[in-house]
């Protein structure tokens, strides 16, 4: 008896504090904090994004400018992507 007591204590002490973790976590702004830190580093890859085609127009109009002096004939900016001959 005295050993089925024991584990009936254990047991009710057990589930005292799962419910207690699982109310501290639906208390706790888990899903708030992961949604604001993402939210935040898609800001941060967007501006790194803009950065990078910033940098890449940059030098692409220093190498024009620089084959203009040199004679070269100078492309036209591509305007979208160029026809695929082959599947992917």
């Amino acid at each position: 008896m005295a050993k089925a007591a024991g584990t009936v204590v254990t047991g009710v002490v057990g589930v005292a504090a799962y419910e207690a973790l699982r109310k501290a976590y639906a208390k706790a702004p888990v899903r708030e904090a992961a949604v604001s830190t993402t939210a935040l580093a898609l800001r941060g890859v967007r501006k790194a994004e803009e950065g990078a085609e910033s940098a890449r127009l940059s030098v692409a109009d220093v190498v024009a400018e620089a084959r203009e002096r040199i004679g070269e004939e100078v492309a036209p900016p591509v305007v979208g992507e160029a026809p695929h001959d082959h599947d992917h």
